[in-house]
């Protein structure tokens, strides 16, 4: 079982708190969630089962974390999320200046580039 990832984003005014863990062998789950006031608002599993005897199963369980973990950061800060995070369509159109992202970027320069336009 490999460390987890854990990350506090600011989105329309509001604190969201993005988790991400691995279950192990023995439950081969990346499980991520997204929580706003201690409630999931939001998650994702994928399974990992079929790799299990992979030589060097750490390293490419660590990077499906990563991915899992960065696409619903994108997810939240591109608007994805809105409809299952209770944002009216007129909140929607405020937030239209804010970039979508891309898949080179890291995830620091997604919070980077988040926390730049939150100072706005």
């Amino acid at each position: 079982m490999l460390l987890g990832l854990n990350q506090n984003i600011r989105y329309r005014g509001k604190l969201y708190h993005i988790q991400t863990e691995d279950g192990g062998r023995k439950n081969p789950v990346i499980t991520t969630l997204v929580f706003r006031d201690g409630t999931i608002v939001a998650s994702r599993k994928t399974s990992y089962a079929d790799i299990l005897k992979f030589e060097r199963l750490e390293e490419v369980v660590r990077e499906l974390m990563r991915e899992q973990h960065l696409s619903l950061i994108k997810a939240l800060l591109n608007g994805e999320l809105d409809d299952k995070l209770g944002v009216r369509r007129a909140d929607r159109a405020e937030h239209k200046h804010r970039p979508a992202f891309h898949k080179e970027e890291s995830i620091d320069d997604i919070i980077l580039e988040h926390l730049s336009l939150d100072d706005k």
